[in-house]
């Protein structure tokens, strides 16, 4: 695998972006970086207790961006008093860290998004002096939908670190292993409980891979166009001293050195905003999420290893019936939530569509070789997957925020990293394959293999299909006897009753899973 990126990675030029300066100090047509290291942080306590580790030693001179979809100022990162995400970025920047942030404004809370909460947090982080933007560079029904963290150090480049992934900051998310959930709760769905439980994953990049996210923040903070176009939020703005003019970012860095021998390319979703209305560095926005997807896609041929929140549409799973058609030995694995996040037809019926064309597309290619499945945790309580992660033939690997859905290819901005192997490993010990190997392991309540060897896609398909079954069997069977080893289930058919469809259907396209592309590119079909 070493030396072969440029047949898994996209180039400078497939990225399709010619106004991004994300790989202009990048080698000929390379569009990713050497030398980095990658850790995956499974879990939102995992991700939580490291962030608050390194913002706990920041003084004089450093740098913090970040960027959310959703936050809290009181969230704590490790469970205990003081440990608040205000008070640990209030403590950096009285030790003198200058701290950016990009918030996304978030529609009305009547339609149940957190605006007030997103509200709250700029003005907090504001009076601490940190420079805040709501930024509501989105389309009509989208959302700034990325969730990283860069952290550069004044005088000792090798700490520079950046967090990427699914993890807002923000309620709900502190969970661990034992799927207990987050003792500060947010309200879901019932069938998750007063506590829902929540699986989530974020990647720990060091090395020269940190200056390429970081070049993400600064092109959004750079970009010349209005924060927003309403009025009514100018005014309220105004009067509140947020979003007031930017103060210019310091001179970024040189990239910190190597740390690791992972090669990391970044995948970027960003919708064309319309008409008098474009990102300076993606006027016609950018899809390299879903180009980076159907290009490695084309290249898999033993296992698709998926979690994800939704795995919605008939377009979008169009890429893994092409692979299953072209791969007669391939087999695909999909951990989803149980269950939506919704309640109430309005929100749960399009939802369920999504999925249902989803499953009924992928069946349809090969009924035999995939597996939708979804976690319980040992009490029996549904587990909220939230992960968005992606492994191809233990081989390269995503971690981010972007969904297998129309919105996070085409509509919302999104973030994702792409990892390979950039030495020789022995089989089954690489990036992809140990990630995997995490999850999976977790999921049958195992430890993880030691010596895992080459990746056998087919008897993984059966064990974790053979575990689902087990338990589902004692389920219904009336929990009689010893509970099987495993927290995996089969997920049920989605059903959405016919009189509700024409109504989901319209919900769904428009407001759910709508299509951030140019009128060319949706009439043309594909997503570039």
């Amino acid at each position: 695998m070493h030396g072969d990126h440029a047949s898994w990675f996209l180039t400078s030029v497939e990225r399709g972006n010619p106004h991004t300066v994300l790989d202009a100090d990048k080698p000929g047509a390379t569009a990713w970086s050497l030398g980095n290291q990658a850790t995956p942080l499974v879990h939102g306590s995992a991700y939580f207790a490291e962030l608050a580790a390194c913002l706990a030693r920041l003084g004089p001179g450093d740098l913090v961006l970040f960027t959310d979809w959703q936050g809290n100022g009181d969230e704590r990162l490790t469970g205990t008093t003081g440990s608040e995400l205000i008070e640990v970025l209030g403590a950096a920047i009285r030790r003198g860290a200058d701290v950016r942030a990009l918030i996304w404004r978030s529609h009305a809370g009547l339609f149940g998004y957190s605006a007030e909460d997103h509200l709250e947090l700029a003005d907090q982080l504001q009076e601490l002096g940190a420079d805040v933007q709501l930024d509501m560079r989105v389309r009509p029904a989208g959302a700034h939908h990325q969730k990283f963290v860069v952290i550069r150090h004044r005088d000792d480049p090798t700490r520079d670190v950046a967090f990427v992934g699914g993890i807002d900051l923000c309620h709900g998310r502190r969970d661990d292993a034992a799927h207990h959930g987050d003792p500060q709760a947010i309200d879901i769905a019932d069938e998750y409980g007063a506590t829902p439980p929540w699986h989530d994953v974020q990647v720990a990049l060091h090395g020269p891979a940190v200056a390429d996210v970081e070049t993400v923040f600064r092109e959004r903070w750079d970009d010349t166009s209005p924060t927003t176009r309403n009025p009514v939020r100018r005014l309220r703005d105004a009067r509140a001293r947020v979003d007031a003019a930017r103060r210019p970012l310091p001179p970024q860095a040189a990239p910190p050195p190597p740390a690791g021998r992972h090669a990391v390319q970044l995948l970027r979703t960003y919708p064309r905003l319309g008409i008098g209305w474009t990102y300076d560095f993606a006027p016609a926005g950018e899809r390299s999420v879903a180009r980076g997807y159907t290009k490695a896609l084309d290249r898999v041929r033993s296992l698709v290893y998926l979690e994800d929140q939704f795995l919605w549409g008939d377009e979008m799973s169009r890429v893994l019936a092409d692979a299953l058609e072209r791969s007669p030995e391939l087999h695909v694995v999909a951990v989803l939530p149980m269950h939506p996040d919704q309640d109430g037809a309005l929100n749960r019926d399009p939802q369920l569509l999504g999925r249902q064309r989803a499953i009924r597309r992928l069946r349809a290619a090969a009924p035999d070789r995939v597996a939708f499945l979804a976690l319980e945790n040992p009490a029996g309580t549904p587990v909220y997957v939230h992960a968005k992660v992606c492994v191809l033939d233990d081989d390269w690997a995503t971690i981010g925020s972007d969904n297998f859905c129309r919105r996070s290819w085409t509509c919302d901005s999104e973030l994702t990293v792409a990892v390979r192997d950039d030495a020789e490993v022995a089989p089954g010990d690489g990036y992809a394959a140990r990630l995997r190997a995490t999850l999976v392991a977790e999921h049958l309540d195992r430890a993880p293999d030691p010596d895992p060897g080459p990746l056998d896609g087919r008897a993984l398909f059966a064990t974790l299909t053979g575990a689902a079954d087990a338990l589902d069997a004692w389920h219904a069977g009336g929990r009689r006897g010893p509970r099987p080893p495993g927290r995996l289930r089969r997920l049920p058919e989605p059903v959405v009753p016919r009189w509700r469809r024409p109504l989901a259907g319209v919900l769904y396209r428009l407001v759910h899973d709508p299509d951030g592309r140019p009128w060319r590119l949706r009439l043309r079909g594909p997503f570039w």
